[in-house]
């Protein structure tokens, strides 16, 4: 990708608006759009001016004016991409936007590639590979635990809770690689002590960031809940009483859901995928079975399962029921079951605790009335970790940095294991190696060869 050009592109949402924001970007992209504004000031140049400063004029070409603009200009370094950059607020018309923008591409400027801005920001130095890619995050989340996540991550959350351990591995690498040279006088100038305690850090630490992927990643894309029971239990009428919508088709023909039906909503800033599946029984119907089958496959990739039961057939034959709980637990041994009796307005006092007394944890509910949907939602939200977010806890939600870690745990535990017996350090200096390329992958910092040697000469004075 060429970096001296200059490139342009529309920065707010295609369409009509009450304005639109055209961005350029590049060396030339300042004396550029000076060269079509005339400010209401006469004689004003964009040149001349202050960066982080706003100027109203008009778009001229050849007399003619495009329209009334609003220019704002931000000299390198001091720009989100850290080149001259200039925004041009016009009028939303989709006419005046492509106007504009065909002005300045027959005048020297390239329509910019998807993230382009953001890559010559990270190219700049203006902000690492991961922050980089939390902009596209934030820009993507639509809830306030997503959006709270990304901000952390642009504010260098994994970098910041990296940093410092790799620059002491990087030390510690610095030191085997010392030792390597000087092999034949058999010395060590790294504490091997201190170096397994470092090890055991960063262990650690890597584990705790790899097993906050899980709900990273689910809290990014919402966490799928699937809903499952007999047919005719209510599984669709509880989902369209979750979404207050009629999005299942509600039937008393058993067996009317046969494939499953996603969809999301927001409860306190944290989103939720519910899926209402088919209903799982004994059928000879080849189409409901896929479905079943289906239901069971949703089940194990959700990280919340709604096992919906019919109050009122549960009070006249719980054994059976309490049965298939415990094979639907067995079943998903690693996953949350939420138990939720339905129908409950078709129950007396006497009965609804009778429920709660067979049952730990028991949600009472009729999804028909919507009764009890509040306190469902509120369960919801307790199951979720959202502590860790207060807290502003790093929690990976990037696949590729969640690849990275592992990859650099495997890296770590060599070194340990070949430490542990003994083996000669340039074996796993291979290994130290290989766990700072990988955690540079995070960040973007590639050259761990340059590294090492930069620390080499930084720290020691050699054949002086």
């Amino acid at each position: 990708m060429i970096q001296n050009d200059t490139i342009i592109a529309l920065a707010s949402p295609a369409g009509v608006g009450a304005i639109a924001v055209i961005r350029l970007s590049g060396e030339n992209s300042i004396s550029l759009v000076d060269r079509f504004f005339k400010s209401v000031r006469k004689n004003k140049s964009l040149l001349d001016q202050k960066t982080h400063t706003i100027h109203l004029g008009h778009i001229v070409n050849n007399n003619k004016i495009l329209d009334e603009v609003l220019v704002s200009v931000f000299k390198n370094p001091n720009s989100y991409t850290g080149e001259n950059v200039v925004e041009i607020s016009c009028h939303g018309s989709i006419f005046i936007q492509q106007e504009i923008i065909q002005l300045f591409l027959q005048n020297g400027c390239r329509m910019a590639d998807n993230g382009e801005f953001t890559m010559r920001a990270f190219l700049n130095g203006k902000m690492d590979l991961s922050q980089a890619e939390a902009v596209a995050d934030v820009i993507a989340s639509n809830s306030e635990a997503s959006h709270q996540m990304a901000i952390q991550q642009m504010r260098g959350g994994i970098t910041n809770e990296l940093k410092e351990l790799r620059g002491k591995l990087l030390d510690f690498a610095a030191l085997i690689e010392l030792e390597l040279d000087f092999s034949g006088e058999d010395v060590e100038f790294a504490d091997r002590t201190k170096f397994q305690e470092l090890l055991t850090t960063i262990s650690s630490v890597l584990k705790k960031l790899i097993d906050s992927f899980a709900f990273g990643n689910a809290m990014k894309n919402g966490i799928p809940v699937a809903i499952i029971g007999e047919p005719n239990v209510g599984k669709s009428t509880l989902l369209n009483a979750l979404l207050n919508e009629e999005k299942a088709i509600v039937s008393d023909i058993a067996g009317t859901t046969r494939d499953a039906i996603e969809d999301e909503m927001i409860i306190d800033g944290v989103a939720f995928r519910f899926i209402d599946t088919a209903g799982i029984r004994e059928t000879e119907d080849v189409v409901e079975n896929i479905g079943i089958q289906k239901a069971y496959e949703k089940a194990e990739k959700a990280q919340l399962i709604i096992f919906l039961i019919n109050a009122e057939k549960f009070t006249t034959d719980s054994p059976v029921f309490l049965q298939e709980l415990e094979l639907i637990k067995s079943r998903f041994p690693n996953k949350r079951v939420l138990t939720i009796a339905n129908k409950i307005d078709k129950l007396d006092l006497k009965h609804k605790e009778l429920l709660q007394q067979q049952v730990t944890d028991l949600i009472l509910l009729s999804a028909k009335e919507k009764l009890g949907i509040d306190d469902l939602t509120n369960e919801l939200i307790s199951l979720v970790n959202i502590g860790a977010l207060s807290n502003n806890e790093t929690i990976v939600t990037n696949s590729r940095h969640f690849e990275a870690l592992n990859n650099a745990l495997e890296s770590i535990t060599s070194v340990q294991n070949g430490m542990d017996l003994g083996i000669s350090s340039d074996l796993f200096a291979i290994d130290i190696r290989e766990c700072l390329r990988h955690l540079g992958n995070i960040t973007g910092e590639y050259d761990v060869d340059k590294d090492i040697l930069g620390h080499i000469f930084s720290n020691f004075c050699i054949g002086k």
